[in-house]
């Protein structure tokens, strides 16, 4: 019987074909999927999971099908540019001509008065060539991705501790692990097919989960143990636990001499156990529960609640130390940083935004001469060093942003200046939907979304596979990459090949790149994906496939450690607990704190169908009933220094006394949120400011504006 659908186009009724493989592209755990298009006309008409995909096998969330196949936000159709003070819709020349006029006018004052801001949504493909356009092409500093909102602490604690970006756990670990500790993350709500297999893994006799998180989340429901420490104080709880391991005598020693350096210099600046227990706000039994817990083979996952932070960096690191420390840095154990959006390992290793392709490192003039060559560029057009990240690009006020499937209006730290900002500047949106983002442009692109792209995406445990389209899209939509392309090479001819180029060759460009380097992927072909379905990096040959990075075995069955850094061992960090950017007072009581809810991806704007609707904060009931004056018709208004949100009231136990809990996503919340800054990482502290609630404002300001 023939099966119909209406997707993409209103009211156009379309038979359906055959079913199509390719990845999830919802969050990083990167499940197969298999979607079937329409034979006439645009659009998925069904998605499944695919039980061929080695990392899934055959396991889908239900949203990650549902965005999929089915997505509630406001398709772009049509190119727009602004005329008049109004967008209007238009042909793609006068739309790309446009473009071209507004960012070649910036970019001939200052390379950097042009800023690119990329995204976690894109394929390896599309990021690639958006990164040769903003560093090879306009040669600005000012280019990033909003994955530097989610990862750059983790990123660059990996870095510091093992000379590379590359996790060294894998999903395997999973079933292997006797402890999960889940630190800051809520991978049941973020990650459902993770957390799945975690839950799977613990239903073993003995093995147990353990939750820490100043807010008893959907994850600390399902766990055994919960630790709840005071809001930005996980660097003092880490810290606590490796003085109480130190001192109980558990220092897997064997291992700290033979494969790490800087362990000394740590114990001299390790707290007293109590007195830092003291200060995160937890008992003593809770430090020995999670000392006892290290002695386990032991995956410590961590995730927004610890990168979003100002001592982010130091404080994953601090983590990953007490993985050192104990010797859990061997299969079935080890430091596992969960990865937000769909595809930010892969903008880690090919878009040029914090190294070259392959890892290669700005500083290295070396690697920056050979980036040059191979994309056929002067050098000096290179930039010496990766930028200010996507807070510093926006606070200086470029005269151009090309913002490219992320939505900064929303998802930025005080929202409120960002969007006068991008007011001021020339605007360029390239999108598949309405946004809060595409609301302010001059020129809005339309961009093809998930079932609609050829490429290739990178989950969270640095495995590669194949995004396929089932679907043609509409005349008025066009790919990514060709829409990068096309720009590029009216900006800059000979930069590409094409207009319209190949996504394998793209693919293949990208992969030579990487060759003999620590994120080596010139193995991986098209073709190869097409056979396996899925290959972790490194890959440097045809048949190898990266395992669990660091560690091996010789013939002799004795363990072997190697790491990238200059004298081969992973390295030790000394961090300790700072002050909070903005803590409590009197005039602000309370902490907002910020995290994702079940539907809250990409600023909801797949899921909540272009309106925002009610910004609900959940607040302990006596915090509420504190306020209870103040209370009208089950609202209230949150304010902090920076805008105020009025917000409906979910009585939570969950959430401590004098929190107020915000989804992160809400385009209203990052009204409020602080822009302050981890110094290492540039990422932002979206988890802690100062906030108190007062009487609800008489109209809720619109979150969308019309």
């Amino acid at each position: 019987m023939e099966k119909w659908t209406n997707r993409r186009l209103d009211g156009a009724w379309v038979a359906v074909s055959d079913w199509v493989p390719t990845t999830c592209m919802r969050c990083a755990v990167g499940c197969g999927h298999m979607h079937q298009g329409a034979d006439e006309g645009y659009g998925i008409d069904a998605a499944r999971g695919d039980a061929a995909h080695p990392v899934s096998q055959g396991l889908a969330c239900a949203r990650g099908l549902r965005e999929s196949k089915a997505p509630d936000g406001e398709w772009l159709t049509r190119p727009m540019v602004r005329s008049g003070g109004e967008l209007r819709q238009t042909q793609w020349d006068v739309a790309l001509s446009r473009a071209v006029e507004g960012l070649q006018a910036a970019s001939q004052q200052d390379p950097d008065s042009v800023a690119v801001l990329g995204s976690g949504q894109q394929t390896n493909e599309a990021a690639y060539a958006l990164g040769k356009v903003a560093r090879g092409g306009f040669g600005t500093r000012n280019y990033d991705a909003n994955t530097t909102l989610c990862m750059a602490s983790a990123v660059t604690a990996y870095y510091q501790a093992f000379g590379s970006d590359a996790p060294p756990c894998t999903y395997a670990d999973i079933s292997d692990a006797d402890r999960h500790v889940i630190w800051g993350a809520n991978p049941a709500v973020a990650h459902p097919v993770m957390f799945r297999w975690i839950q799977q893994a613990a239903g073993e006799d003995g093995v147990e989960i353990i939750v820490v998180d100043p807010v008893r989340s959907e994850t600390a429901e399902n766990s055994e143990h919960h630790v709840a420490p005071a809001p930005g104080k996980d660097l003092a709880l880490a810290r606590a636990v490796l003085a109480r391991i130190v001192e109980t005598g558990r220092v897997d020693r064997a291992f700290v001499d033979a494969a790490t350096e800087g362990f000394e210099d740590l114990l001299a600046a390790l707290p007293d156990a109590t007195d830092a227990a003291a200060e995160a706000g937890v008992d003593m039994a809770d430090v020995d529960l999670l000392a006892d817990v290290m002695d386990q083979r032991t995956l410590v996952y961590w995730g927004m609640g610890i990168n979003q932070h100002v001592q982010g960096t130091e404080t994953a690191r601090a983590l990953i130390d007490l993985t050192l420390a104990t010797g859990n840095l061997r299969p079935g154990g080890g430091p596992f940083s969960l990865t937000g959006q769909a595809n930010s390992m892969g903008t880690r290793i090919c878009s040029s935004k914090g190294t070259w392709p392959g890892q290669r490192a700005f500083e290295d003039p070396d690697h920056r001469r050979l980036v040059a060559d191979h994309w056929d560029v002067p050098v000096d057009r290179l930039p010496d060093d990766n930028g200010p990240g996507p807070v510093g690009m926006l606070e200086g006020e470029p005269e151009a942003v090309w913002a490219v499937a992320t939505n900064p209006v929303a998802g930025m730290p005080e929202a409120e200046s960002v969007r006068e900002t991008l007011e001021d500047a020339f605007l360029v949106v390239q999108d598949a939907f309405h946004t809060e983002t595409t609301e302010v442009a001059d020129v809005v692109l339309p961009a093809a979304t998930w079932g609609e792209s050829d490429g290739t995406t990178t989950n969270m445990e640095r495995t590669i596979s194949r995004v396929r389209p089932a679907t043609d899209v509409p005349s008025g939509v066009r790919q990514d990459i060709d829409i990068i392309a096309t720009i590029g090479s009216r900006l800059f001819p000979g930069l590409f090949e094409s207009t319209s180029p190949d996504p394998s060759a793209v693919f293949n460009e990208f992969t030579a790149l990487t060759e003999g380097t620590v994120a080596d992927c010139s193995g991986i072909t098209y073709e190869r994906l097409d056979e396996n379905h899925a290959v972790r990096w490194p890959a440097p040959d045809g048949e190898s496939s990266g395992g669990y990075r660091y560690y091996d075995r010789d013939a002799d069955d004795s363990e072997l450690w190697s790491f990238p850094t200059p004298s081969g061992l992973a390295q030790f960090s000394t961090g300790r607990q700072g002050s909070l950017p903005e803590p409590t007072d009197e005039d602000y009581p309370l902490t907002l704190t910020t995290a994702r809810e079940a539907d809250g991806y990409n600023t909801g704007v797949r899921s909540r169908g272009g309106e925002a609707g009610s910004l609900v904060a959940r607040i302990h009931p006596e915090t509420v009933e504190e306020h209870s004056s103040l209370v009208d018709d089950g609202t209230l208004t949150v304010e902090t220094r920076r805008g105020s949100a009025t917000v409906a009231i979910d009585r939570d136990e969950g959430v401590p006394r004098g929190m107020v809990w915000l989804p992160i996503h809400h385009p209203a919340t990052n009204r409020l949120t602080l822009s302050d800054r981890d110094p290492q990482s540039d990422e932002p502290n979206f988890k802690q400011c100062a906030a108190r609630l007062a009487a609800p404002e008489a109209e809720l300001p619109p979150a969308t504006a019309d």
